[in-house]
């Protein structure tokens, strides 16, 4: 599906509107629109203009190694690759059932991770816009002017971040970039007073969860039609479930469901994605464009993440979060909620639910056991780790040869999941709010709130290496354009 809004016939002859960079998301990245002479937008597009390249350079290293490495792609959510990653070569030494302790200490520094990147991505990123409006004055729409107008929400998100973060801690050994997963386990326990301290606050940090939820569905309910129209496109959805289709963040099943809830398919092992799952790539961006083989290129792309999880998902297990997925569900009359503007609401929902399985994970007598590596283990020659991280579905894949170093590596992550759908909202948009319009600073932020919604992280998404062209232009004291030489990703000079 295109994200040309009118395809030009003559492109040199359209005005180029550039908002670089886009503000208040993990990474770096452009919009580009192209404008005729009546300001009526032709084109809009999202680049990635940042390459990392961890398929490549972790080519080569031995693959315990990985899932401390591999974190390094973010300080957001380097969890969830260590977490994936570490799934992976669970498989590379055998250990596809890990002891009840390891899976337990897993997923409860898991649910750490997605509250506080929840709480982050909300409270800081997205409320300056929800609170003073899409347009309001840029000098208060930032997380500075929300302290000084809200400073209870401020607070609000500050502390619940603080305690993801502390779970983090407490399992890890460091907040950010720590280590806990090894082949076949975790490498340390948790201790009794670890786990007091953290029960300590889990009750507040529950309310806080409660009243986060109330608040993105109240501004949800209340700014009606617009939050259910803005950037809104029907697409299909990903995620994984349990086998009774429960919600699963950690170790579950893939379900695909199109735009009316219909299945596509539904409990496919994750070792089987690369049936279901492809991924192209154009050349105008460092990130992939994934879609699903059942459909095609064309109509097949879908969405990750929190709004495809409460969509998809037959119920939540933990009481608070399902009460209010029933509401949620209640608003989409029972079916599925396209709204870029809804991934606030189900964001908060899963940051309940997470608040909920902390307390349930530090409840259990087990969560303190010794027991943390399954130690009947065997090489096997590739691995395979699909877990789902804060923005959505994470699949590691990971190919060892026989020294036990990585051979090749493929790394699909949320926000690449995303890409096809976060331009078809800017594309949607650019058409209903700039078309026609004096491009304003105020104007041009709505196209980064439709952005913001998908909480993109976009450093953990470049990986199409070799494919984009390589463009040198030579230019003159003033300016003009002297020469200029572009190299195609055939190695074909233009």
């Amino acid at each position: 599906m295109s994200t040309d809004i009118s395809p030009p016939e003559d492109r040199s002859k359209l005005k180029r509107i550039v908002i670089e960079p886009v503000s208040r998301v993990e990474g770096h990245g452009k919009v580009t629109l192209l404008a005729d002479e009546n300001n009526a937008i032709r084109e809009a597009r999202l680049h990635i203009v940042e390459f990392r390249g961890f398929e490549r350079f972790i080519q080569g290293r031995p693959y315990w190694d990985v899932p401390v490495v591999v974190q390094r792609l973010c300080g957001i959510c380097p969890v969830s690759h260590h977490l994936a990653a570490g799934k992976a070569i669970d498989q590379i030494v055998g250990a596809r059932k890990l002891t009840p302790t390891a899976k337990k200490l897993r997923e409860l520094v898991h649910f750490g991770q997605i509250l506080q990147s929840h709480a982050l991505h909300f409270f800081h990123l997205s409320s300056p816009d929800l609170l003073f409006g899409f347009e309001s004055d840029v000098a208060k729409r930032n997380i500075i002017g929300v302290i000084e107008k809200y400073p209870d929400i401020a607070l609000q998100g500050v502390k619940l971040r603080k305690y993801g973060q502390e779970v983090i801690r407490a399992i890890c050994g460091k907040r950010i970039h720590g280590t806990g997963a090894i082949p076949g386990g975790m490498n340390k326990a948790l201790t009794s007073a670890e786990r007091d301290a953290l029960l300590a606050d889990i009750e507040q940090v529950t309310e806080w969860a409660r009243a986060a939820v109330e608040l993105s569905r109240n501004y949800h309910l209340s700014n009606q039609p617009m939050t259910c129209n803005f950037g809104t496109i029907p697409s299909n959805y990903l995620s994984l479930v349990r086998p009774d289709g429960a919600l699963e963040l950690y170790d579950g099943r893939l379900r695909a469901r199109n735009q009316d809830g219909g299945t596509i398919f539904d409990q496919v092992s994750d070792q089987t994605y690369r049936n279901h799952i492809r991924e192209a790539v154009r050349n105008w961006s460092y990130m992939k464009f994934p879609f699903l083989t059942d459909i095609g290129e064309e109509t097949g792309w879908y969405r990750v993440g929190p709004l495809a999880r409460v969509n998809n998902c037959d119920y939540i297990d933990t009481p608070l979060a399902e009460e209010e997925r029933l509401l949620f569900k209640e608003h989409g009359h029972g079916g599925m909620l396209h709204a870029p503007l809804a991934y606030h609401w189900a964001r908060m929902i899963e940051l309940l639910h997470c608040a909920e399985k902390i307390r349930g994970l530090l409840d259990d007598p087990e969560i303190l056991g010794t027991d943390l590596v399954n130690r009947e283990q065997h090489q096997a020659g590739f691995g395979i780790g699909v877990i789902e991280a804060t923005r959505g579905t994470l699949f590691h894949h990971y190919e060892i040869d026989e020294d036990g170093l990585v051979r090749k590596a493929n790394l699909i992550v949320s926000t690449t999941h995303n890409n096809q759908a976060m331009n078809e909202s800017i594309r949607r948009v650019a058409s209903d709010y700039l078309s026609g319009k004096e491009l304003t600073e105020p104007l041009l932020n709505n196209i980064e709130v439709a952005i913001r919604a998908y909480d993109p992280c976009l450093s953990c998404a470049t990986h199409a290496v070799g494919k984009m062209p390589l463009v040198v232009e030579l230019r003159g004291p003033d300016g003009e354009l002297v020469d200029r030489l572009q190299k195609n990703s055939d190695g074909r000079f233009a």
